[in-house]
C-alpha cells in the first residue's frame, strides 16, 4: 500500500538558539531570508551578555519575520529548543529547523532539507553521507564526531550516520508523535535523543549531505561536561535498549500453555 502523501509545509520557523552571538546572527538572518524568504526565524536568546538578544530585537523591530523569545539564561541546547518547538507549535506552523546562529549550518542548504521533508517527517543536514564534510575541522576533531555516531549507530541499531547533527527539520506532527514531555537530555546529546525518538517512533527519517563549516567567529560551546553528558546518556540507552532485546528474545521462547 502506498505511504499517505504528508501535507505541504506552508508555514516554517526557523529556530535559532543563541548565546553571545551578536555578530553573526544578523549575517545568518540576512542569508537565510535571502534563500528561503518566506520562512519565519525565531531566536532563542538565553540572556547572552554580549548584547544578543538586543540586537535581535532590533531585527525583529525591522522585520516581521523575525521574532525572539527572551529565557531567564543558559539553560542548555534542549531547553532553548524545547521552547521552540512549544512556541510555533503553538501557533500552527507546518514544521521546524534547527539552525545554529554562528554560520556552521549554511542557509544556503535549507532548500535541499525541506525538500526533503516533501517525503519524510525528520530530515537531518548530515556530514557523514556521500556527499557530506566538514570544514576547518582538525584530524582529531573529525575522528571524534565520526567515532562518536558509528557508537551511537552500533549501540542502538540507528539506521542513521550523523545523530548528533544539529541542523534539522522536523514536521509539526513528527514532534507531538515523538512525545517531548519527558526529554531531559540538555546538552548536544539533544539531537541524539530526538533521533532516536524519531526511530523508535516509526517515523522517516532521511539524511541529506551538508557542507559543515567551523565557526570563524566566536568560541565553540562544546565542552568537555557536554561530551561527558553525551556519553553518559547514550550508554544507559544502548543499555536498556539491549536488555529489552534480550528480553524480548527469551520471552519469545518460552513455551507457551498448549505446547506444554
Amino acid at each position: 500500500m502506498p505511504e499517505t502523501a504528508r501535507p505541504p509545509l506552508e508555514r516554517v520557523a526557523v529556530l535559532i538558539p543563541t548565546y553571545n552571538e551578536r555578530d553573526t546572527l544578523p549575517v545568518v538572518v540576512r542569508r537565510l531570508h535571502q534563500v528561503v524568504p518566506d520562512v519565519d526565524v525565531v531566536v532563542l536568546d538565553d540572556d547572552s551578555p554580549d548584547g544578543t538578544g538586543a540586537v535581535a530585537d532590533a531585527l525583529a523591530a525591522s522585520d516581521p519575520r523575525v521574532n525572539v523569545i527572551h529565557r531567564a539564561g543558559k539553560e542548555g541546547l534542549g531547553a532553548a529548543y524545547l521552547a521552540g518547538f512549544e512556541w510555533a507549535l503553538a501557533r500552527g506552523y507546518d514544521a521546524v529547523v534547527e539552525m545554529d546562529a554562528d554560520g556552521s549550518h549554511r542557509p544556503e542548504h535549507l532548500p535541499a532539507l525541506l525538500a526533503a521533508a516533501t517525503d519524510a517527517d525528520a530530515v537531518i543536514g548530515s556530514r557523514w553521507v556521500r556527499g557530506g564534510s566538514v570544514v576547518n575541522w582538525p584530524l582529531h576533531r573529525k575522528a571524534l564526531s565520526v567515532g562518536g555516531n558509528l557508537y551511537v549507530k552500533v549501540l542502538l541499531g540507528m539506521p542513521v550516520n550523523d545523530a548528533t547533527a544539529g541542523y534539522r527539520v522536523y514536521r509539526a506532527d513528527a514532534l507531538r508523535t515523538m512525545g517531548l514531555t519527558d526529554v531531559a537530555s540538555q546538552g548536544y546529546c539533544f539531537q541524539t535523543d530526538l533521533t532516536w525518538r524519531a526511530v523508535r517512533a516509526g517515523l522517516t527519517v532521511v539524511e541529506v549531505p551538508i557542507t559543515f563549516v567551523e565557526r570563524e567567529v566566536g568560541d565553540s560551546k562544546m565542552s568537555r561536561d557536554i561530551m561527558t553528558e553525551s556519553l553518559r546518556l547514550i550508554t544507559s540507552w544502548g543499555v536498556r535498549h539491549r536488555a529489552r532485546q534480550v528480553r524480548d528474545l527469551v520471552g519469545s521462547r518460552e513455551p507457551r500453555w498448549h505446547e506444554l
